[in-house]
C-alpha cells in the first residue's frame, strides 16, 4: 500500500524523535565526561595541597590562612561523544526538516495552521538556531546539546502523540501572506529565546557552584567546572534574549497589521493578543532592568526563565483551554 505524504512526515518525525533521543543520550555522557574530569581536577589541585602543606610543616614554617578562591574553570579537551551528539543532532534535524516539508506538502500550505504544525515548525527552529549559534559563536555551546535535545524531544513527542491532527484547509483569517510573515518571525523568536533560557538555567547552576566554592574550601565540582563562568553565560543570554525581543516586537506589529485586514481591527482584546503582549512586557522588563536596573546574576537569570515560561504557556494553556478568534489548536 502506498503512503500518503502526511503518513511519510509522520514515519520522518518519530524518526527524527529517535534520533534526537541518541543524541540527548551522548550529550549526557559527555556531562558525565566533564564531571569526571572535573573530580579528577579536584583531586588532583587536593593532592597538591596536602604536598604543599606537608612541606611547610617539615621546614618548620607556619603556613598562614588563605582564604578560599573562587571557583575556577576546568580544561576540558574534545570528547567523542560530544561529537556524536552534534552529528545526531544533525542527522535528527534533516529527518526533522523533511517531516515538516512534507507536511506542508501534503497540507497544500506552510505547516503552521494547528498546534501540531506550529510544534512540529517552532521545534524544527529551535534545533536550527542551536546549530547556528554553535557554528558562528566563538564561545563553545555545544554543552548545551543535553537542554536542547531534551527540551525539542519532549514537546515534539507531546506534539506528535496529543496534538496531531490530519491537514486541513485554512480558516478564512489564516488564509494571508501575513501567516507565513508572522508565524515564522514568531518562531524564530521562540527558539531564541529557548536557547537563552538554557543558558539561564545553567547561569543559575554556575553561579551556585561558584558561591559554594568561594565560602567552602572544598567545594564539590561538577561538569560546571568545564563550563563558561556565570557571567559569560548571563552576557550571552543577554543577546540571544535581545534578538529574540526585536524579533518577537515585530510579531507583535505583524499581528496588529494582519488582524486589521482580517477583522478590521489593530487590536481586541483576545486571549492571544494579551498573552504576545505579556510576553513582549515579560521580556522588554529583563532587558530594561538588565540594562539601567543593574539587574545582573540571578535576578536577571529568574527573569529570563519567567519569559520563557509565559512563552510556554501561551503555546499550551492558552491555545487548548482559552476561546477566541486565535483558538487554531485544530483540538
Amino acid at each position: 500500500m502506498q503512503l500518503t505524504l502526511d503518513e511519510i512526515s509522520i514515519l520522518c518525525v518519530y524518526s527524527a524523535m529517535v534520533v534526537y533521543a541518541i543524541a540527548f543520550i551522548a550529550f549526557s555522557i559527555d556531562l558525565a565526561r566533564r564531571s569526571a574530569a572535573a573530580t579528577a581536577a579536584a583531586d588532583a589541585a587536593a593532592r597538591v595541597e596536602v604536598n604543599e602543606a606537608v612541606a611547610v610543616g617539615a621546614s618548620g614554617g607556619q603556613r598562614s590562612a588563605v582564604a578560599a578562591k573562587p571557583a575556577a574553570s576546568v580544561a576540558y579537551g574534545r570528547s567523542p561523544a560530544l561529537r556524536v551528539g552534534v552529528a545526531m543532532t544533525v542527522l535528527a534535524w534533516i529527518l526533522h526538516l523533511s517531516a515538516t516539508v512534507l507536511r506542508g506538502l501534503a497540507a497544500g500550505r506552510v505547516p503552521w495552521a494547528n498546534m501540531y504544525e506550529f510544534a512540529l515548525t517552532g521545534t524544527l527552529i529551535i534545533t536550527t538556531v542551536f546549530l547556528i549559534v554553535i557554528v558562528i559563536v566563538k564561545q563553545d555551546l555545544r554543552f548545551l546539546g543535553t537542554f536542547i535535545t531534551g527540551l525539542v524531544l519532549v514537546l515534539l513527542g507531546v506534539a506528535a502523540l496529543n496534538f496531531y491532527v490530519s491537514p486541513v484547509p485554512l480558516p478564512p483569517a489564516l488564509q494571508s501572506v501575513w501567516l507565513v510573515i508572522h508565524v515564522f518571525v514568531a518562531s524564530a523568536s521562540v527558539g531564541l529565546f529557548a536557547l537563552g533560557f538554557a543558558l539561564s538555567v545553567v547561569q543559575l547552576m554556575q553561579a551556585r557552584r561558584e558561591s559554594i566554592a568561594a565560602t567552602a574550601k572544598a567545594a564539590k565540582l561538577t561538569f560546571l567546572a568545564t563550563l563558561p563562568d556565570s557571567v559569560t553565560l548571563e552576557n550571552l543570554a543577554y543577546r540571544i534574549n535581545i534578538i529574540g525581543f526585536i524579533m518577537w516586537t515585530f510579531t507583535l506589529m505583524a499581528g496588529s497589521v494582519w488582524a486589521e485586514k482580517a477583522w478590521g481591527r489593530y487590536w481586541g482584546w483576545d486571549t492571544k493578543e494579551v498573552w504576545t503582549f505579556i510576553i513582549w512586557v515579560v521580556y522588554a522588563g529583563y532587558i530594561h532592568a538588565r540594562a539601567t536596573r543593574g539587574w545582573r546574576g540571578s535576578r536577571s537569570a529568574w527573569l529570563a526563565i519567567i519569559g520563557f515560561s509565559t512563552v510556554l504557556f501561551n503555546f499550551t494553556v492558552v491555545n487548548l483551554f482559552f476561546k477566541g478568534l486565535h483558538a487554531y489548536s485544530g483540538l
